[in-house]
């Protein structure tokens, strides 16, 4: 049965999607099911390769800076690796704290770094990218810990390299970096002296419930999948946490909550929660700005190659977004 369910699903694609992105998504369903029959188990290992070895295909052009370097941020109990990157190191550009994804479990500042590059260009600010601790080896509240302190503490971190910037910090983060980022502006809001000037989410995890139908009407067939995610979510969280309390879309909002460019994808798991995250922001007098991509799937900056126009898109929403 399972096995016919595969099948049907294989076949069905809308016709918003593109056909490169829908050829990959056929072989990726047809790999998967003759996994299904040989035993195929997930793991934390060929999770994370799997994801990498996607990005590093489709994800080739890596833009040029004049500056990059790799520095640390000295959190409260682990030394966060970071990356710097420096589109104009003469002028005093504002900044821009980059939180990758990779559902908690997966990706770093390496893998990462084509994106970091591009969005500097794209911002027109020194973007400081973290590496953050993973699950399960480190469950929650280890990665909340490291981008906070890094929030904290990336100003500091540039004056002690002697570079000029703009005391102001926005944040953008994809997937789970998308929840860290907007669980730190949660935060933000009850931390005196600590200011996010806006912040970008990018097919964004904002409910660790799961609650919201896309979870439902996508759970198959569209690389992010219902059972890769509680499967995620479960190395995250490991203690037996209210999934609800710690969820960005349930957390309290004041005046103090940044403006806030979400971008959803039409055939995402996520998306959803995205959107009603939008409409929470505006009911209590937030700017919250959304873009929702037809055709595209979760994480397709990694699939650059196989989605140029939406990357090109995205790219430009942030620089308008973070440009106002």
């Amino acid at each position: 049965m399972t096995l016919e369910r595969d099948a049907a699903i294989s076949e069905s694609f809308p016709a918003s999607m593109s056909e490169p992105l829908r050829d990959w998504l056929r072989v990726l369903r047809s790999a998967k099911q003759k996994a299904r029959v040989h035993g195929y188990r997930r793991t934390v290992t060929n999770a994370r390769e799997s994801w990498e070895l996607a990005t590093r295909r489709f994800l080739t052009e890596v833009p040029e800076l004049p500056q990059v370097r790799d520095e640390i941020i000295p959190g409260p109990d682990y030394r966060v690796p970071v990356r710097v990157y420096h589109p104009q190191p003469d002028e005093a550009l504002p900044v821009l704290l980059f939180v990758h994804g990779g559902g908690h479990v997966a990706g770093g500042v390496s893998l990462y770094d084509p994106i970091a590059r591009k969005l500097a260009l794209a911002a027109r600010r020194i973007v400081v990218a973290i590496d953050y601790r993973l699950a399960p080896e480190c469950p929650y509240p280890a990665q909340l810990k490291d981008t906070l302190a890094s929030a904290k503490r990336v100003f500091p971190l540039l004056q002690r390299l002697g570079l000029v910037y703009q005391p102001r910090l926005a944040l953008v983060g994809d997937s789970a970096g998308g929840a860290l980022c907007a669980t730190v502006s949660h935060l933000a809001q009850f931390e005196p002296g600590m200011h996010i000037e806006r912040q970008i989410l990018i097919y964004p995890s904002l409910d660790y419930t799961l609650s919201q139908p896309s979870v439902m009407e996508h759970a198959e067939g569209y690389l992010l999948e219902r059972e890769r995610i509680l499967w995620m979510f479960d190395a995250y969280l490991q203690n037996a946490e209210n999934r609800r309390a710690i969820s960005p879309l349930f957390m309290e909002l004041t005046p103090d909550y940044p403006p806030t460019l979400v971008l959803t994808c039409e055939l995402c798991p996520l998306r959803d929660e995205g959107s009603v995250y939008v409409q929470r922001l505006r009911e209590v007098g937030i700017e919250a700005e959304h873009h929702c991509l037809s055709g595209m799937i979760h994480g397709f900056l990694n699939l650059e190659g196989l989605a140029p126009l939406a990357c090109r898109q995205t790219y430009a929403a942030v620089g308008a977004f973070l440009g106002r």
